[in-house]
């Protein structure tokens, strides 16, 4: 059976191409240049399974999404509480290139602003530029689950329009936050905005975020947990800027932008979730990643505020009754089901698929069915019967009404064994 969610991706990236708003950043020249028609989405679980859309193959740079990584491993190298005497986690309200300091210390309002970034930079691994360099760009290879290089013309071209964030690092130095040449620590920050990512990427390093720090692929821890919870809070109060409540309100994702084009989300226990496009609104932000995103939100219940159990608990069972032509394949779900609960049952039935002509599904155990998740449910149940296979629903207190798979061919109905 063919999996049903890239063909849910391929929907959600539909509807949103026709968006044409916002422009591409102009004000690093190199960037100036992009292709401001690519687009491309991708969701990867905490489980490990990665799907992507479009052009999420594409290469771009990683830009201001690098700042929660690398604040992250400013953290693992330095400990919470002695970063958080040079970076405070306030939001703004500001722009990214807005100067924000703390009255009479000088500290950063947050580590997603420039200033903050380019403290958390010089936070890492030795003085040397190239050195310190290399140590962020393994750290974000790790993430990547991937060998990840900068583009040295972005890199060259950010470098010789970096007069504000070099202003920002003297102004640092004055205050003692930044003790280094105000040169050398532009020059390797400029470098690491230049690492080169796609939208698979950055799917797979925000679910090692939603996964409590261990990537979901390699299976490496990166992070403890606590570091994740601090991340991702303040991912939700500051990655988007001066949009970050309306984000908040509206999405309800931790999230990161980059002026690239790149949007990256992680929803703890379910989700990591990126978008591509680079066209930018007035805030930064990309203009089809933010409808992607709000798309996806809603379509999905994926909204921070909106509680559901765990997506471990919805395949209460799978188990065989009778044999030879009579046996049938029951599956057993149970409690609330979202989109994330709806995709792992459709993977383990992909990744193993029934030898029985016969398979049920028993929702006796269901207290209900979203949305996104009925549509998913119904189309695994109508790619089985396309597979060969007679299905069937026990379904006594109708979470799943009009199971229609598609002409007004609805699922017969079983009866749940008393």
């Amino acid at each position: 059976m063919r999996n049903p969610v890239p063909d849910y991706l391929h929907e959600v990236s539909d509807a949103c191409a026709g968006s044409l708003g916002g422009e591409v950043a102009s004000y690093i020249p190199e960037l100036a240049s992009s292709d401001p028609d690519r687009f491309g989405v991708a969701l990867a679980t905490v489980d490990g399974a990665v799907y992507s859309v479009g052009d999420s193959g594409v290469e771009f740079t990683i830009q201001s999404i690098s700042k929660v990584f690398v604040y992250g491993l400013a953290v693992l190298e330095h400990g919470l509480e002695d970063v958080l005497e040079k970076i405070d986690v306030e939001p703004s309200g500001d722009p990214f290139d807005e100067l924000s300091l703390e009255t009479g210390t000088g500290r950063p309002s947050n580590p997603m602003i420039n200033a903050g970034a380019i403290t958390a930079h010089t936070l890492v691994g030795p003085s040397d530029p190239d050195e310190r360099f290399e140590r962020i760009r393994a750290h974000l290879s790790a993430l990547a689950g991937r060998e990840l290089s900068a583009d040295e013309r972005v890199w060259q071209s950010e470098l010789a329009t970096s007069d504000r964030n070099l202003a920002f690092a003297h102004l640092l130095r004055t205050h003692g936050i930044v003790t280094e040449s105000a040169e050398d620590v532009i020059t390797s920050y400029s470098r690491q905005c230049a690492v080169l990512v796609t939208t698979r990427d950055l799917a797979v390093m925000a679910a090692t975020l939603a996964n409590g720090g261990v990537h979901p692929v390699t299976g490496e821890r990166i992070y403890a947990p606590a570091l994740v919870r601090h991340l991702l809070s303040v991912m939700l109060t500051c990655g988007m800027y001066d949009s970050a409540g309306d984000w908040a309100s509206a999405v309800g994702i931790p999230a990161k932008s980059g002026v690239g084009g790149g949007i990256i989300g992680a929803l703890p226990g379910q989700v990591g979730l990126a978008s591509f496009s680079p066209r930018l609104d007035r805030h930064g932000n990309s203009v089809r990643g933010i409808e992607v995103f709000e798309r996806l939100s809603h379509d999905m219940g994926l909204h921070l505020m909106s509680v559901a159990p765990p997506a471990r608990s919805v395949l209460h069972s799978s188990r065989v009754e009778g044999e030879g032509e009579d046996a049938v394949r029951i599956y057993e779900l149970a409690g609330v089901i979202g989109f994330s609960g709806a995709e792992r049952v459709i993977q383990r039935i992909a990744d193993d698929p029934p030898q029985e002509r016969v398979v049920a599904f028993d929702l006796s155990r269901v207290h209900s069915i979203g949305d996104v998740a009925r549509r998913m449910l119904l189309e695994c149940l109508r790619r089985l019967r396309l597979d060969g296979r007679r299905v069937h629903l026990v379904d006594e207190q109708g979470v799943l009404p009009d199971p229609d798979l598609g002409g007004g061919e609805m699922v017969t109905p079983l009866r749940a064994e008393r």
